[in-house]
């Protein structure tokens, strides 16, 4: 049996979802959810968008100044604003509950969230979010249901999305949103079909597609242009990896670490992509080995990698500095709570929010905590309404982040989504 498919199959069922995460280590014992009703009902508690604002000001101006939420936007030392404690609301519901989509801030500052799995199937909808009205509204439907691909913002503003597991096999399509016609059209196909890779907007345009799961582990990274609309074949990786990070640094290059190997374990090395020669080259090796793990590129230019499950199978409470002038790790202050599939957001002041994930009991759970490069510390900041797992998080214009959908800790599917920031008063 195709091991994708087989994990089709494990994602879609709760039941099976922890299952699967007992052999990562993030259940102590396996236990069975069942399968439960999608989470659209029994949340008579859901706040509406008037009931937010006395929480935090969505506004600009005078009255946003004078409620402080400009505080949001300092990092300067000595202010205990930057560590101000985060508030979280919830916003609008998803139209259709998902898990392992994707979420794509456009240009216009409205979001794109597409595809993922829902309660029997991987999903080909797609819808927006308007943080203004605060709802979402439906948008054309992906041409094939998929979860586990990419989402890319290209430079005209067009969204590219390309692989992931489909409803019978991996897929090899991708495909372009217009957000001026809220359709999908068909691009050209990658030439080796996979999920669970990564897709990096490059310095020039092109989009750089590594690794991932295809039955084997790839080591094989492709190239999109946009203009021709085609894949072309690129250095591969050193090696084989997926569920692994790919961070386009300032220079240019873009760093790859971590994952899972060709031996389904978690890797701790890592290597540097040149667009240039389009080449691969190893670099120091992360500290921790670790995968479902996230990496976020800080103002500074070094690389903030945090969490994760280990090699050993349990979860990582470690964080770790790359720095690209010298092409090394270094350890810097831990998380708070161990987690794994969580989020990472680099704010509008430097700092960085991780979000939800699977702690140590096996199930998503609501935690979140904020990172100083300054200090290299963690604060423990307000959380979420609702743990989240395998969710998406995305920076909005107006420096509110937006998480939506995943799993709660109920192994139910997610249709909340919720609006973090800084509380005002």
């Amino acid at each position: 049996m195709n091991p994708l498919t087989q994990f089709k199959k494990i994602s879609i069922l709760p039941v099976l979802i922890a299952l699967t995460l007992a052999c990562f280590g993030l259940l102590p014992t396996p236990k069975a959810f069942g399968v439960l009703p999608a989470p659209d009902g029994g949340y008579p508690d859901q706040n509406s968008a008037e009931d937010d604002d006395p929480f935090f000001s969505l506004t600009t101006g005078a009255d946003n100044t004078a409620m402080g939420f400009d505080a949001l936007y300092s990092n300067t030392a000595g202010s205990h604003n930057a560590l101000a404690r985060w508030i979280w609301r919830r916003t609008g519901r998803l139209n259709t509950a998902r898990y392992s989509h994707t979420a794509t801030l456009l240009q216009n500052g409205v979001v794109l969230v597409a595809g993922g799995g829902g309660t029997s199937d991987f999903l080909a909808s797609a819808e927006l979010y308007d943080p203004t009205s605060r709802v979402w509204t439906a948008t054309g439907s992906l041409n094939a249901a998929r979860a586990e691909h990419t989402a890319t913002l290209l430079q005209n503003g067009m969204i590219l999305v390309a692989g992931g597991s489909g409803t019978s096999d991996l897929l090899a399509s991708a495909e372009l949103y217009d957000p001026a016609s809220g359709t999908w059209t068909a691009t050209g196909s990658l030439n080796t079909a996979r999920a669970r890779h990564t897709a990096t907007l490059l310095q020039n345009g092109m989009v750089l597609v590594a690794g991932g799961f295809e039955g084997p582990v790839l080591a094989s990274a492709e190239l999109y242009d946009p203009a021709s609309g085609t894949w072309a074949a690129t250095g591969s990786l050193n090696t084989a990896r997926y569920f692994h990070t790919a961070t386009l640094l300032q220079n240019g290059m873009v760093l790859v670490a971590g994952g899972r190997d060709s031996n389904n374990i978690a890797s701790a090395s890592a290597e540097l992509y040149d667009p240039a020669s389009r080449t691969w080259a190893a670099t120091g090796s992360l500290n921790t080995a670790r995968t479902y793990y996230t990496a976020t590129s800080l103002r500074n230019g070094m690389v903030l990698v945090a969490g994760g499950v280990n090699s050993t199978g349990f979860l990582s409470a470690s964080a770790e500095l790359y720095n690209p002038a010298s092409g090394t790790w270094t350890a810097t202050g831990s998380v708070n709570v161990a987690r794994g599939a969580h989020t990472a957001t680099l704010l509008q002041n430097g700092l960085v929010l991780v979000a939800a994930g699977y702690n140590s009991t096996g199930f998503p759970f609501a935690g979140a905590e904020l990172y100083k490069p300054a200090s290299g510390t963690w604060t423990a900041t307000g959380s979420l309404n609702t743990g989240h797992g395998y969710h998406t998080a995305t920076l909005l214009e107006n420096g509110r982040v937006l998480v939506a959908g995943g799993f709660d800790a109920n192994g139910r599917i997610l249709a909340r989504a919720e609006l973090g920031g800084r509380r005002t008063r």
